[in-house]
């Protein structure tokens, strides 16, 4: 319950930073679409915590047959940051380029509002999809799974404070961590913006593995999916493109083209596209 915990202790810094932002700046909030943040929020945790219950007995086995003894310091902590966070970009962006992944993280594109809100829009299908399977190289290692649920959660704590369009640039900062305006990027569906800078803390992988980009004044983003949902509810917004993986796949004809739906570019479940159609939802 790691995860849980610390966010749960962190959730009234998290609400003052959305009380002023809204206060100062409701130009960039929807109530519905708060709402429905916040409901998908709920679910995400309950499902977290349920499927944290599940796995730690596999966690915890796995962790018998670990690599390496690590014993806790400030340089084995901060490794584990490291780690999890160059493992967390390639994870994400999986998440852009894998249809099952995709049908999760959805969700947290799904709005068209940039705001700190928008953080908490979360699948509860994530467990379901996978995303924990990225740790499990940090517990073979030799990191024990409450230390790699704590790395995880301070990762997705940060993250928190770059969903805003109320920061700019950030000057030296905007070279080594994940900013806000990288992260606007992250969000947008401009052609140019699409399925770029993955960073969690650090944008220094984005850099290194070719998918970064720059936020340009004179681009600004636009936010959302491409095929826009439209839609505030949380039932919808959690489960209208799993609902479209599995029609395309039973749809697809031979057990190699089933694999490519499930496992290639995800497509759009959406008529209404303004772009391309080689561009997914």
């Amino acid at each position: 319950m790691t995860i849980e915990v610390i966010l749960l202790a962190l959730s009234p810094i998290f609400l003052v930073f959305v009380s002023v932002e809204f206060i100062k700046y409701r130009r960039f909030y929807d109530i519905k679409d708060s709402m429905a943040n916040t409901a998908l929020a709920l679910l995400h945790q309950g499902a977290d915590a349920v499927s944290l219950i599940l796995l730690m007995p596999l966690f915890n086995w796995l962790y018998e047959y670990r690599v390496f003894d690590i014993e806790l310091s400030v340089f084995t902590v901060l490794f584990a940051f490291i780690f999890q966070d160059f493992l967390y970009y390639w994870f994400h962006r999986a998440s852009h380029n894998i249809h099952w992944l995709w049908a999760a993280h959805i969700v947290h594109h799904s709005s068209t509002k940039m705001n700190f809100t928008t953080a908490f829009r979360q699948s509860l299908m994530y467990p379901l999809a996978g995303m924990w399977v990225f740790w499990l190289p940090m517990i073979l290692i030799g990191f024990d799974p409450i230390t790699v649920l704590t790395v995880v959660a301070l990762n997705l704590a940060y993250q928190f404070f770059v969903h805003t369009q109320i920061v700019k640039k950030l000057g030296w900062f905007e070279s080594v961590f994940n900013t806000p305006s990288h992260h606007r990027v992250h969000h947008a569906i401009n052609r140019e913006y699409l399925d770029k800078n993955f960073a969690g803390v650090l944008i220094i992988w984005d850099k290194l593995f070719g998918t970064f980009v720059e936020e340009d004044s004179n681009k600004p983003c636009k936010y959302g999916i491409v095929g826009q949902l439209n839609s505030n509810n949380p039932v919808t917004i959690t489960f209208h493109q799993w609902w479209h993986l599995i029609k395309k796949t039973y749809k697809a004809k031979g057990f190699k083209a089933k694999l490519s739906i499930l496992f290639g570019y995800p497509t759009s479940s959406q008529k209404n596209n303004d772009n391309d159609v080689s561009y997914k939802s």
